[in-house]
């Protein structure tokens, strides 16, 4: 991917975080891009074009975001994985809020947009299979289900934060005492008679 398209790309995904799918159009993104008018129409003739970009670059930001994280941790236990978890939280929130704000725009715009909707579906599902392979190192005995269920809370507790920020905000212990609710205690990596349960 060439550096002008990727920072028109970034560009449009820091306009969607900051303002809103109205605010995509291709004479902004040239503006925020800091590009001549017209660079952004030369990459995306049509806005679906642009958006179905836009998805893959997105995706490929939060996978590497991702990768980075899974790659100095590995989580064992309920609260090793709901610490991981919190720190991509703060992520989330922090350093990447745009790139967060910009997700939810496209999910609610997928609603509408099935095309969009099958590209968000599939980079989810990625997602997914790395976060239910942490569950089942620490125990799980359903990761498809406990996927949805912890994933279904996190994004719960990112967009009340994202709506309403706390300089108090820490969802360590609420996601380490949900997984240790999933995560039967004889299943833990270490725990007595794990062998026998499973």
């Amino acid at each position: 991917m060439s550096q002008r398209r990727t920072a028109v790309l970034d560009a449009a995904i820091e306009l969607l975080g900051g303002h809103g799918m109205r605010a995509l159009t291709h004479r902004a993104v040239d503006a925020a891009a800091g590009l001549p008018v017209g660079s952004t129409s030369n990459y995306f003739r049509t806005k679906d074009a642009l958006l179905a970009a836009v998805v893959e670059r997105f995706s490929a930001r939060e996978r590497a975001d991702w990768e980075e994280l899974a790659a100095r941790a590995c989580p064992l236990t309920p609260a090793e994985l709901a610490a991981s978890l919190a720190e991509l939280a703060h992520r989330s929130t922090g350093p990447q809020r745009a790139l967060t704000l910009a997700r939810y725009v496209l999910l609610i715009e997928g609603a509408q947009n099935p095309a969009l909707r099958g590209q968000l579906a599939a980079t989810g599902a990625r997602v997914d299979a790395w976060f239910g392979q942490w569950l089942r190192v620490v125990g799980s005995r359903d990761p498809d289900r406990d996927v949805q269920v912890v994933g279904n809370y996190l994004t719960g507790l990112v967009l009340h934060e994202l709506a309403h920020p706390s300089a108090a905000f820490d969802p360590t212990q609420p996601l380490a005492e949900l997984i240790e609710t999933l995560v039967p205690s004889a299943r833990r990596p270490g725990a007595p008679y794990a062998e026998k349960a499973s």
